[in-house]
């Protein structure tokens, strides 16, 4: 019950205090204006600089993948021509040691 009465004295002293100083009180919200401006426009510039970063990021760890996945298909291609070639070697040699006609 107390903090009911508190809360409706403060409102009524806030509504007075408004009445009387409403004049100072638009210079103070007049000098904050700028202020709120220029600190929500400085959060802004960096919540986007750090977006920027992430997009970055993101490309680059793609652009790897990429290669990644790149270079493993060229050494699977690496290894069935290894294995061509040591088929063929082998034919070659049996070819060689077939008798002559």
């Amino acid at each position: 019950m107390a903090v009911l009465a508190g809360g409706v004295g403060a409102i009524i002293l806030g509504l007075i205090g408004l009445i009387f100083w409403w004049g100072d009180f638009l210079r103070l919200l007049a000098g904050g204006i700028p202020i709120a401006l220029l600190l929500g426009g400085g959060l802004a510039v960096y919540i986007g600089i750090d977006e920027l970063k992430d997009k970055l990021q993101e490309k680059r760890e793609k652009e790897s993948e990429q290669k990644v996945t790149e270079i493993e298909k060229a050494k699977e291609e690496l290894e069935k021509i290894k294995s061509q070639a040591e088929e063929y070697r082998e034919e070659l040699e049996k070819l060689k040691e077939r008798p002559k006609e």
